[in-house]
Protein backbone atom coordinates (compact mmCIF):
# COMPACT_ATOMS: atom_id res chain seq x y z
CA UNK A 1 0.00 0.00 0.00
CA UNK A 2 1.61 3.83 -1.41
CA UNK A 3 1.90 6.70 0.97
CA UNK A 4 -0.84 8.57 -0.64
CA UNK A 5 -3.48 5.57 -0.35
CA UNK A 6 -2.32 5.32 3.15
CA UNK A 7 -3.05 9.13 3.39
CA UNK A 8 -6.25 8.95 1.26
CA UNK A 9 -7.43 6.72 3.83
CA UNK A 10 -6.63 8.55 7.01
CA UNK A 11 -8.21 11.33 5.13
CA UNK A 12 -11.74 9.63 4.73
CA UNK A 13 -11.80 8.06 7.99
CA UNK A 14 -10.63 11.89 9.61
CA UNK A 15 -13.52 13.31 7.26
CA UNK A 16 -16.19 10.94 8.34
CA UNK A 17 -14.97 10.96 12.41
CA UNK A 18 -16.31 15.11 11.61
CA UNK A 19 -19.46 14.28 9.60
CA UNK A 20 -20.25 12.23 12.47
CA UNK A 21 -19.41 14.39 15.20
CA UNK A 22 -21.27 16.83 13.20
CA UNK A 23 -24.49 14.67 13.07
CA UNK A 24 -24.26 13.83 16.54
CA UNK A 25 -24.05 17.72 18.09
CA UNK A 26 -27.41 18.32 15.53
CA UNK A 27 -29.25 15.36 17.20
CA UNK A 28 -27.82 16.79 20.60
CA UNK A 29 -29.58 19.96 19.63
CA UNK A 30 -32.59 18.19 19.27
CA UNK A 31 -32.91 17.96 15.43
CA UNK A 32 -34.17 14.49 14.85
CA UNK A 33 -33.25 14.43 11.06
CA UNK A 34 -29.67 14.25 12.45
CA UNK A 35 -30.48 10.58 13.08
CA UNK A 36 -30.90 9.84 9.19
CA UNK A 37 -27.27 10.13 7.70
CA UNK A 38 -25.59 8.52 10.82
CA UNK A 39 -28.33 5.18 9.78
CA UNK A 40 -26.90 5.35 6.08
CA UNK A 41 -23.21 5.46 6.64
CA UNK A 42 -23.33 2.69 9.85
CA UNK A 43 -26.39 0.55 9.81
CA UNK A 44 -25.36 -2.24 7.54
CA UNK A 45 -21.47 -2.45 8.96
CA UNK A 46 -23.90 -2.71 12.47
CA UNK A 47 -26.24 -5.05 11.06
CA UNK A 48 -23.56 -7.06 9.68
CA UNK A 49 -21.92 -6.80 13.42
CA UNK A 50 -24.71 -7.81 14.91
CA UNK A 51 -25.51 -10.91 12.39
CA UNK A 52 -22.43 -12.35 13.06
CA UNK A 53 -23.28 -11.66 16.82
CA UNK A 54 -26.18 -13.53 17.38
CA UNK A 55 -26.35 -15.59 14.00
CA UNK A 56 -30.04 -15.06 12.94
CA UNK A 57 -31.04 -12.34 10.42
CA UNK A 58 -34.32 -11.47 11.81
CA UNK A 59 -32.39 -10.66 15.18
CA UNK A 60 -29.99 -8.95 13.60
CA UNK A 61 -32.25 -6.74 12.16
CA UNK A 62 -34.98 -5.67 15.31
CA UNK A 63 -31.39 -5.09 17.21
CA UNK A 64 -29.83 -2.74 14.71
CA UNK A 65 -33.26 -0.60 14.87
CA UNK A 66 -32.82 -0.88 18.65
CA UNK A 67 -29.48 0.51 18.51
CA UNK A 68 -30.62 3.10 16.71
CA UNK A 69 -33.17 4.08 18.80
CA UNK A 70 -30.72 3.99 21.81
CA UNK A 71 -28.27 6.65 19.65
CA UNK A 72 -31.32 8.69 19.46
CA UNK A 73 -32.24 8.15 23.34
CA UNK A 74 -29.44 8.73 25.17
CA UNK A 75 -27.45 11.58 22.53
CA UNK A 76 -26.96 13.44 25.41
CA UNK A 77 -24.17 10.71 27.18
CA UNK A 78 -22.24 11.17 23.73
CA UNK A 79 -18.68 13.03 23.76
CA UNK A 80 -17.75 14.18 21.07
CA UNK A 81 -14.42 14.42 21.74
CA UNK A 82 -14.62 10.30 21.28
CA UNK A 83 -15.12 8.72 17.85
CA UNK A 84 -18.39 8.14 17.08
CA UNK A 85 -18.32 4.51 16.03
CA UNK A 86 -17.18 3.58 19.14
CA UNK A 87 -20.10 4.72 20.85
CA UNK A 88 -21.93 3.37 18.21
CA UNK A 89 -20.46 -0.19 18.13
CA UNK A 90 -20.50 -0.11 22.13
CA UNK A 91 -24.37 0.06 22.23
CA UNK A 92 -24.87 -2.64 19.97
CA UNK A 93 -22.30 -4.74 21.45
CA UNK A 94 -24.46 -4.36 24.84
CA UNK A 95 -27.31 -4.64 22.99
CA UNK A 96 -26.01 -8.49 21.18
CA UNK A 97 -24.58 -9.33 24.37
CA UNK A 98 -27.92 -9.22 26.02
CA UNK A 99 -29.67 -10.74 23.56
CA UNK A 100 -27.18 -13.67 23.52
CA UNK A 101 -27.63 -14.60 27.25
CA UNK A 102 -31.41 -14.32 26.89
CA UNK A 103 -31.25 -16.74 24.33
CA UNK A 104 -29.36 -18.88 25.63
CA UNK A 105 -31.98 -19.79 28.54
CA UNK A 106 -34.86 -20.02 26.11
CA UNK A 107 -34.20 -23.95 24.30
CA UNK A 108 -36.69 -23.38 21.97
CA UNK A 109 -34.93 -21.00 20.33
CA UNK A 110 -31.87 -22.48 17.96
CA UNK A 111 -28.22 -21.44 18.51
CA UNK A 112 -26.99 -22.84 15.07
CA UNK A 113 -28.96 -20.00 12.10
CA UNK A 114 -26.66 -20.50 8.95
CA UNK A 115 -22.87 -17.94 8.79
CA UNK A 116 -22.77 -15.22 6.14
CA UNK A 117 -19.65 -16.31 4.22
CA UNK A 118 -19.88 -14.34 1.39
CA UNK A 119 -16.78 -12.31 2.50
CA UNK A 120 -13.66 -13.36 2.77
CA UNK A 121 -12.05 -12.88 6.44
CA UNK A 122 -8.64 -14.31 8.28
CA UNK A 123 -10.84 -17.38 9.66
CA UNK A 124 -12.11 -18.07 5.89
CA UNK A 125 -9.04 -17.94 4.88
CA UNK A 126 -7.58 -20.40 7.70
CA UNK A 127 -10.66 -23.21 6.80
CA UNK A 128 -9.76 -22.19 2.99
CA UNK A 129 -6.46 -23.05 2.58
CA UNK A 130 -7.36 -26.71 3.75
CA UNK A 131 -7.65 -29.54 1.30
CA UNK A 132 -11.36 -31.35 0.68
CA UNK A 133 -12.60 -34.28 -0.83
CA UNK A 134 -15.21 -31.96 -2.29
CA UNK A 135 -14.90 -28.63 -3.17
CA UNK A 136 -18.41 -27.67 -3.16
CA UNK A 137 -19.42 -29.96 0.21
CA UNK A 138 -15.88 -29.07 1.37
CA UNK A 139 -16.20 -25.39 1.54
CA UNK A 140 -19.60 -25.51 3.17
CA UNK A 141 -18.24 -28.03 5.84
CA UNK A 142 -15.44 -25.46 6.34
CA UNK A 143 -17.52 -22.91 6.82
CA UNK A 144 -19.84 -24.45 9.36
CA UNK A 145 -17.09 -25.65 11.52
CA UNK A 146 -15.41 -22.06 11.41
CA UNK A 147 -19.05 -21.19 12.56
CA UNK A 148 -18.93 -23.40 15.52
CA UNK A 149 -15.73 -22.64 16.42
CA UNK A 150 -16.41 -18.81 16.66
CA UNK A 151 -19.70 -19.57 19.01
CA UNK A 152 -18.24 -21.45 21.27
CA UNK A 153 -15.71 -19.04 22.11
CA UNK A 154 -16.09 -17.26 25.22
CA UNK A 155 -19.01 -14.14 24.45
CA UNK A 156 -15.88 -11.40 25.24
CA UNK A 157 -13.32 -13.10 22.80
CA UNK A 158 -15.87 -13.92 20.01
CA UNK A 159 -16.78 -10.35 19.90
CA UNK A 160 -13.13 -9.22 19.95
CA UNK A 161 -12.51 -11.66 16.91
CA UNK A 162 -15.40 -10.00 15.02
CA UNK A 163 -14.87 -6.72 15.59
CA UNK A 164 -11.07 -7.25 14.36
CA UNK A 165 -11.40 -9.31 11.70
CA UNK A 166 -14.86 -8.40 9.93
CA UNK A 167 -15.35 -4.77 10.85
CA UNK A 168 -11.64 -4.05 10.94
CA UNK A 169 -11.53 -2.32 13.53
CA UNK A 170 -7.85 -1.40 15.33
CA UNK A 171 -7.16 -2.96 18.98
CA UNK A 172 -7.33 0.82 20.41
CA UNK A 173 -10.96 0.55 18.98
CA UNK A 174 -11.71 -2.88 20.59
CA UNK A 175 -10.27 -1.58 23.69
CA UNK A 176 -12.78 1.45 23.54
CA UNK A 177 -15.71 -0.69 22.63
CA UNK A 178 -15.45 -3.25 25.40
CA UNK A 179 -14.50 -0.83 27.89
CA UNK A 180 -10.75 -2.67 28.58
CA UNK A 181 -7.35 -1.72 28.00
CA UNK A 182 -5.13 -2.52 24.35
CA UNK A 183 -3.32 -4.76 26.17
CA UNK A 184 -6.02 -6.86 27.57
CA UNK A 185 -7.37 -6.89 23.84
CA UNK A 186 -3.84 -8.38 22.67
CA UNK A 187 -4.15 -10.80 25.26
CA UNK A 188 -7.53 -12.06 24.71
CA UNK A 189 -7.37 -11.84 21.03
CA UNK A 190 -3.98 -14.69 21.28
CA UNK A 191 -5.87 -16.86 23.38
CA UNK A 192 -8.91 -16.93 21.09
CA UNK A 193 -6.88 -17.10 17.59
CA UNK A 194 -5.23 -19.88 20.05
CA UNK A 195 -8.80 -22.04 20.59
CA UNK A 196 -9.49 -21.21 17.21
CA UNK A 197 -6.79 -22.83 15.64
CA UNK A 198 -7.61 -26.12 18.41
CA UNK A 199 -11.14 -26.51 17.62
CA UNK A 200 -10.55 -26.23 13.43
CA UNK A 201 -7.18 -28.64 13.79
CA UNK A 202 -8.81 -31.05 12.42
CA UNK A 203 -9.10 -28.95 8.89
CA UNK A 204 -5.38 -28.69 8.58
Amino acid sequence: MTIRVVWNLLMDTIELDERDRADMLRLVRGDERALDPLMERHSTSIYRFLFRMVGHEEDANDLAQETFVRVFQHCSSYKPEARFTTWLYTIAGNLARNHYRWRSRHSDLSLDAPADSSERTWLDRVASSLPSPSEAVGGAERSEAVRVAIEQLPSDMREMIILTEWEECSVGEVAGILQTTPKAVESKLYRARKLLREALQGWF
